[in-house]
């Protein structure tokens, strides 16, 4: 299977060049005794920095896999962007070391010139040496020739596909289809005929894989496909598209020997994963509440005593975590006479008190929702809440947009730190914010929310323009 192949690839490849980075060490280690510039200590534990730049390496090989198929063609810049990354964890890794045996014996120098010399060699290796392993791993007498089953017209979109396989030996040797086939299906492979053809296209080209381009309603016709390659001991795979018909991704899950497709992952299911975000959520918020919101309340109550006498917090509800409502919390940042509070704040408010503008741009008016997070209502990340009336409205025109609420809202979120925050002025704007949200609901990690926390903090300190 395609899918094996790359995995394979992928780990082969991640285990080579995580031993070639252990082997430069001690390379490395043996090479500078012939100069007197470095000097290294006899009593030096190699091994244990050895294991270091190891556990780095493997820590730094979800990188390798985020490449995909498309590893064999990175090229020098892809490839010096990777080598920082994976430099980066093995750096964390020896300081780490450093710090915890207390070495001082080690040079400094030494580890300094080794991870530069590493980030080099990590460089062009990524930049060659993944295509010259995929000959090695796929070489001809491991190659598949694959022959697709067209049922006209979804040929077109395999191009990118065909392309970014032939390393792990996936060698096109035509199509079939009961449809005349366009020019540039033709241009894609060569047309072979009908599908009655098949059984001596199996014979002749020496097919060892079959591939049916989506469902066919004859389920006559597909059995007999299947009795073909089955007799010709060649692989059989069924291309899904019901993602292309309903237009949306759809994603594959197997549960208790069922088989069933879901609109997206949802990895804060887990309840693993749960504890890990909450745990982050109250690492981040109880500080914040204990040590930076007493003080910032003090300043903003006597801020507001002198320019919007009333109440120092405003407190609306919101809708939250599978559609259910709780009160948020937020500093006032508008005058105190009872407005319309479904109507979204804009860059001209004149409801909002000169300070207050200072509070919404910087967003430290939204500190003490820091509290809801303690209290588990909200998170320090995730989709931000509206007001109810607001969701029914933004419901209307996203159909997508009730799915924000799987997960818990946030402070902040993957689409203010993209640019999305504040008034939602139009459609457009409302439909790439709910993108940002899901693609946080499906692609949660606990690195992701540590992202987006840094960020956001860069962005408090230099707020963009759409801060007001």
């Amino acid at each position: 299977m395609i899918a094996y192949r790359q995995r394979g690839f992928i780990n082969v490849y991640a285990f080579a060049i995580n031993g070639m980075a252990v082997g430069l060490l001690l390379v490395y280690a043996q090479l500078i005794k012939l100069t007197p510039v470095i000097t290294l200590s006899p009593g030096v534990n190699l091994l244990a920095y050895c294991l270091a730049v190891f556990v780095g390496m493997s820590a730094s090989i979800g990188h390798i896999r985020s490449r995909g198929y498309t590893l064999h063609g990175i090229g020098w810049f892809g490839g010096m962007a990777l080598a920082m990354r994976q430099v980066f964890f093995v750096a964390a890794c020896i300081f780490a070391l450093m710090f915890a045996t207390k070495d001082r014996e080690i040079s400094r120098l030494f580890l300094g010139t080794y991870l530069f010399l590493l980030a080099c060699v990590l460089t062009a290796l990524h930049a060659k040496f993944p295509r010259a392993l995929a000959r090695m791993l796929f070489a001809e007498n491991t190659q598949s020739p694959t022959l697709f089953v067209s049922q006209g017209g979804d040929m077109d979109d395999l191009d990118d596909w065909i392309g970014n396989r032939e390393h792990l030996g996936i060698r096109p040797v035509g199509f079939i289809s009961e449809e005349k086939p366009s020019r540039d299906e033709r241009s894609i492979a060569p047309y072979l005929g009908r599908i009655d053809r098949l059984e001596t296209l199996l014979k002749h080209h020496q097919v060892r894989q079959v591939v049916l381009l989506g469902w066919m309603a004859d389920t006559d016709k597909v059995e007999y496909i299947i009795e073909l390659c089955e007799q010709a001991g060649c692989r059989f795979l069924i291309n899904n598209n019901l993602a292309s018909r309903f237009a949306r991704p759809l994603v594959a899950v197997q549960e208790g020997g069922r088989h069933f497709l879901a609109l997206q992952e949802e990895p804060l299911e887990d309840p693993l994963n749960r504890l890990c975000k909450r745990f982050l959520d109250v690492a981040i918020a109880l500080p914040v509440v204990v040590f930076i919101l007493p003080p910032l309340a003090v300043c903003v109550w006597l801020v507001q005593c002198r320019q919007a006498p009333g109440p120092i917090f405003f407190v609306r509800p919101r809708g939250g975590h599978n559609l259910k409502v709780f009160k948020m919390l937020k500093f006032r940042s508008m005058y105190a006479a009872e407005e319309n509070i479904n109507q979204q704040a804009t860059s001209c408010d004149q409801r909002i008190y000169p300070f207050g503008k200072f509070l919404r741009r910087t967003s430290l008016d939204e500190f003490p929702q820091f509290i809801n997070v303690l209290n588990g209502s909200m998170s320090v990340v995730g989709p931000r809440p509206h007001l109810p009336q607001h969701d029914q409205d933004f419901s209307r025109i996203s159909r997508a947009y009730r799915v924000r609420a799987l997960v818990k809202p946030g402070i902040t979120g993957l689409a203010q730190i993209h640019g999305f925050r504040g008034e939602i002025t139009t459609p457009d704007k409302l439909h790439q914010r709910v993108s940002w949200d899901l693609n946080y609901v499906a692609n949660w990690s606990a690195w992701l929310d540590i992202q987006i926390v840094l960020r956001t903090a860069i962005q408090v300190a230099k707020p963009p323009a759409s801060a007001y």
